[in-house]
């Protein structure tokens, strides 16, 4: 669920990394500050996009806070946190706490339940502070499961879910602004789910697990590579869309960047290691035949 919605740091300019830096540091700060030391392991940069994109619409002030950080102890660190960071902390933890228990349930992994029983106290304070989130988490959670269970073909409608639970996520305040939020994140939310199937697609085959590509028919490699290019494109080309909508000004840039960008990271590493295995593949096929 977490890793896909990254930046890219070489288009940003010093006063951007700086900000993007800031806020990540923040969330850190919050995490750290509401479920102890343990919840800085929750951190990741998907919440880090919700914090600056909620604090461009709203145009929030934030309070800025230096400390040491233990990784980097050389040098002091910069923290800017406002009521988009409380609330992206909270969202951090209802998603972060299923996703334990959904890594427990499918894999039976133990490390995962741990960690699931470590939150319980945690989500239960964000579950009763964000009932409307914290049951569509719930509600996603056990539909998605249904869903692949009864090996769901239909493409669209299995992301779709996802789309909608982000959907709720992005939606603080349920505002003036709640349509474009809801659109910008559902496309955004079925782009993370196909990606997440995209990349473990040979995995899943091999243990035979549910993936909603495996069913997909294409003559040759390059038919299918192609469909998943467009479908991904259309998914942030939507997403795109909705955020050019919304009259955001300040920290535009990062969240263009991000957008336009920094989604793709995750494709295009997964292209790199596909041309790579490839290459020692037709390496292979040449020694053999040398011999």
């Amino acid at each position: 669920m977490f890793g896909y919605i990254n930046i890219n740091r070489k288009e940003l300019t010093k006063e951007g990394d700086r900000a993007y830096q800031a806020y990540y540091c923040g969330l850190c700060r919050i995490l750290k500050r509401n479920c102890g030391t343990k919840g800085q392991m929750l951190l990741n940069y998907d919440m880090t996009f919700l914090i600056v994109l909620l604090t461009g619409l709203y145009e929030l002030e934030h309070v800025e806070q230096e400390f040491t950080c233990p990784i980097h102890p050389t040098k002091k660190r910069t923290a800017w946190i406002n009521e988009a960071t409380e609330y992206a902390a909270d969202m951090n933890l209802l998603l972060a706490y299923h996703n334990f228990e959904d890594d427990w349930k499918d894999n039976k992994a133990y490390a995962k339940k741990a960690c699931a029983m470590a939150f319980v106290k945690d989500y239960e304070k964000a579950r009763k502070k964000y009932p409307r989130q914290a049951s569509a988490v719930e509600k996603y959670m056990k539909t998605l499961a249904a869903a692949e269970a009864a090996q769901e073909e239909n493409i669209d409608l299995i992301a779709g879910l996802t789309g909608e639970m982000t959907g709720e996520i992005f939606d603080w305040k349920e505002d003036e602004w709640s349509e474009e939020l809801r659109c910008l994140s559902f496309y955004l939310g079925k782009f993370i789910y196909l990606m997440d199937a995209y990349e473990d697609l040979e995995k899943d085959k091999k243990r035979q697990e549910y993936n909603p590509f495996l069913k997909m028919v294409c003559q040759r490699e390059t038919d299918f590579e192609t469909f998943v290019k467009l479908l991904l494109t259309s998914m942030m080309s939507e997403s795109a869309k909705s955020f050019e909508r919304l009259p955001i000004l300040l920290h535009a840039d990062i969240l263009r960047n991000v957008l336009y960008s920094g989604v793709w990271s995750r494709y295009e590493y997964i292209q790199v290691k596909k041309r790579k295995q490839q290459e020692k593949k037709a390496r292979g096929k040449q020694n053999v035949k040398s011999v």
